[in-house]
């Protein structure tokens, strides 16, 4: 098997060659019929009743395996408050209704309190950033290495040019070890998201209004609740099937998920990655799902337009392997000339800007 045909495999139709084209358009338009019948009875059985989130996976995106950084979250080995041991999706029907009334309980891990609250592409993205997002909601970081120290994507960063068989980058990729889990569709859908009830939120998840969690959790929904910067569509998705959904929406049933997957159970350190191969893949819009810190599994997806997305396998130093996903964003020039970006790899606006995903983050594309 290729490699491209390891990320998109290659759909042979039984056509034979001395066929005429519009025989070839036809075969298409009846195959699209197809497909469409079949995600209609699709959605008609997973919205006749509550499913795994697995299940309704498979119905809308059947071609994409689930990535790793969606896989992990779905599962929980703590109770949400008593400390039992919980697997909730093992029964989903009689758990996701236990549920229901439950109180539950979060406490912000160590990850979530170290973590800068607004994600390092935010800043700057636009020159009319500053109009759209209200300052008083972080400081820009001062120096070169304080930003490598308060953001992880800082580590990730390179030009497109360095990108091929080879080249040896610098690159440091760190375990997430925030691992709030998926709830149910049927709770998250539940419970309020946004910060007109922030008191009703701390009651249900049992936070105090001046902690550190309550911080947290105000922080998250006012992000999600800012404006998108222009042409951008955003979601934050309290549920795999609110990912699913939007993420389809806008690229159509035939989409993969992608992420980044390091092999090795503990952060690796900084260290030179030799890139092994490297494929782009055949798409340049794609949506974009961000983990946010939260009391439970939430991703800001936006869409993206004018990029240029790549499967690449990395080897470290140490002999760590990863199967990487980078994307480069190709329309630059209207960033603010003060990103922060343009700052670590010394280039100005214009200049394509391109990052390895974190492990956390999920990127889909069209095929």
């Amino acid at each position: 098997m290729s490699v491209y045909e390891l990320y998109f495999p290659v759909y042979k139709y039984p056509i034979k060659p001395n066929l005429t084209s519009h025989i070839i358009k036809i075969h298409l338009k009846m195959e699209f019929k197809l497909l469409h019948v079949y995600t209609l009875l699709s959605l008609a059985i997973v919205g006749s009743h509550a499913v795994s989130p697995e299940v309704y996976w498979k119905s809308l995106v059947p071609n994409s395996p689930m990535p790793k950084a969606i896989k992990d979250l779905l599962h929980t080995t703590e109770a949400w408050d008593d400390g039992k041991q919980n697997n909730y999706y093992t029964d989903y029907e009689s758990t996701h209704i236990q549920l229901k009334d439950h109180q539950y309980s979060y406490v912000a891990s160590n990850a979530e309190v170290k973590d800068h609250p607004v994600p390092f592409f935010w800043y700057g993205e636009s020159k009319n950033n500053a109009k759209d997002h209200p300052q008083q909601l972080h400081s820009y970081p001062s120096s070169k290495n304080q930003i490598i120290n308060d953001y992880p994507e800082a580590k990730l960063l390179f030009l497109e040019h360095n990108l091929h068989q080879g080249e040896e980058l610098k690159l440091h990729f760190t375990k997430d070890n925030q691992k709030t889990a998926f709830l149910p569709k049927e709770i998250a859908n539940s419970i309020p998201f946004s910060s007109k009830d922030l008191p009703e939120i701390y009651n249900k998840f049992s936070v105090k209004p001046h902690s550190v969690e309550a911080k947290i959790l105000k922080q998250t929904l006012h992000f999600c609740e800012l404006k998108p910067i222009q042409g951008e569509e955003i979601h934050c998705a309290t549920s795999l099937e609110s990912m699913v959904n939007f993420s389809t929406a806008k690229l159509g049933a035939k989409v993969k998920a992608l992420s980044t997957e390091v092999k090795a159970k503990e952060s690796t350190p900084s260290q030179k990655y030799n890139v092994e191969w490297v494929k782009k893949l055949p798409a340049n819009e794609a949506v974009v799902c961000h983990k946010q810190n939260y009391a439970y599994a939430v991703f800001y997806c936006h869409t993206d337009v004018g990029t240029r997305s790549y499967a690449v396998s990395l080897v470290g130093e140490d002999g760590t392997k990863v199967k990487s996903v980078a994307v480069c964003h190709t329309d630059t020039a209207n960033w603010a000339d003060d990103h922060l970006s343009f700052q670590l790899l010394n280039v100005t606006p214009g200049v394509p800007i391109c990052h390895f995903l974190p492990e956390d983050l999920v990127l889909w594309v069209p095929y």
